[in-house]
């Protein structure tokens, strides 16, 4: 191949990434700023509004697993172009109109996402070995700006257009089309080779570093969904106009990426990730507890210092897994684990507070419960993020691999 074919190659294999991983959050992302649209227009009761999101996290938990055996029989590169479609297909469905169509596409689209976020550790892993750190931030970075972008223009483009709801969520549809199309030479090439045979689950199952790992992924995503459900809802409440609420959600995505865009980088050569994570999760409290006391008083402020705290945060995560597993075979399963049980757990977030929200008919208590979540996200960091001792590295095998070797090798 010519150097030129393979620069073009390159750079459609970056594009093809960085496209695909837009798509990681839109759908989700794009439902709060209309939730309050959504529920008076198919007559849903707060706990109902909250559900649509914890519907998708909860598939996007549970059945984020069969990411592993799709990529085992078809290989990653296809998984990711499926995930991509399905999730085209879910998007359009939610957006037909009544209330089995929202919930059914709600789980067709969680699916497609769960499927996508357990395969791209494994596809960075495949495609950039030696970039780990660069392209987990340049994914992760995706993941945040196609956040940012539906949930601080849904509101904008309904006006615009004249669209309600239905036509503008349906909208995420568009990328995620666009990105399959992009990605599609990846997948036409044939899967690449395991060098070696996939560790059972059991084997992931039984190391204490599975388990840390899961315990953060879990509970920074749970900080981060019940934000992402209901912070414009918070705002309407403090008085803030409906497309103000929206840009505020919009803010604290934006914020996130200047945080995606650096740590991965930073913490990908650190020995201990422990910092990062702590620096993190106390950014993480300081937004929760300016919500609290005082949400109309400096709403930009808050949405800034959550943002940075949630971007870090997710990114870590995400670079943890990939750091902790020695190929993309690997990596997978590891993601489909964490994943897995860390979104299920995630998922119970939205609905929760929403319950709490209706019952105590403010937001006190809904944000001292969540509040609560930030503090017990410092010790599963610390545990997650530090580097493992020798005896305990022999034990764990390949998913407790050294921290301080692993980004020697790839960074």
């Amino acid at each position: 191949m010519s150097e030129r074919k393979v620069r073009m190659s390159w750079a459609l294999l970056i594009v093809g990434l960085v496209i695909a991983s837009l798509n990681l959050r839109p759908a989700l992302a794009g439902v709060s700023p209309v939730l309050d649209e959504i529920m008076g227009d198919l007559g849903l009761s707060a706990a109902g509004g909250g559900a649509i999101t914890t519907v998708m996290v909860i598939c996007l938990g549970v059945l984020g697993p069969l990411a592993p055996l799709l990529a085992r029989r078809f290989g990653l590169d296809r998984t990711l172009m499926a995930g991509l479609l399905i999730l085209a297909a879910g998007v359009v469905l939610r957006s037909a109109g009544s209330v089995p169509a929202l919930y059914v596409g709600a789980a067709v689209s969680g699916t497609a996402i769960g499927i996508m976020n357990v395969a791209m550790p494994g596809v960075v892993k495949q495609h950039f070995p030696s970039r780990i750190g660069l392209f987990t931030s340049v994914y992760v970075s995706g993941l945040v700006l196609g956040a940012a972008a539906m949930s601080g223009l849904a509101v904008p483009l309904e006006r615009a257009t004249g669209y309600g709801w239905r036509e503008v969520t349906a909208m995420a549809a568009i990328p995620a089309v666009l990105a399959a199309v992009l990605w599609l030479p990846q997948a036409l090439r044939r899967p690449v080779a395991r060098s070696v045979a996939p560790r059972p689950f059991r084997v992931l199952l039984r190391s204490r570093v599975t388990w840390f790992v899961t315990s953060y992924m879990g509970l920074q995503s749970l900080t981060f969904y019940i934000m992402l459900a209901w912070v414009p809802t918070i705002f309407q409440d403090a008085g803030l106009p409906a497309d103000q609420a929206g840009y505020m959600l919009g803010l604290t995505h934006l914020a996130q990426v200047a945080a995606t865009l650096t740590v991965p980088v930073l913490a990908g050569r650190a020995r201990s990730q422990v910092p990062h994570v702590t620096v993190a999760t106390l950014l993480t409290i300081a937004g929760y507890v300016g919500l609290l006391l005082a949400p109309a008083a400096a709403p930009w402020l808050w949405m800034v210092i959550l943002g940075l705290g949630q971007g870090a945060a997710i990114a870590l995560a995400l670079l943890i897994i990939t750091l902790r597993a020695p190929d993309p075979t690997s990596v997978t399963a590891l993601s489909a684990v964490a994943q897995s049980v860390g979104y299920t757990l995630a998922a119970l977030g939205p609905l929760l507070i929403g319950v709490l929200y209706q019952s105590s008919g403010g937001w006190t208590l809904p944000l001292l419960v969540g509040l609560g979540v930030c503090v017990l996200q410092l010790p599963a960091g610390y545990l997650a993020g530090r580097p493992m001792p020798p005896v305990e590295e022999e034990k764990a095998g390949p998913v407790g691999q050294r921290m301080d070797e692993t980004p020697a090798r790839h960074l």
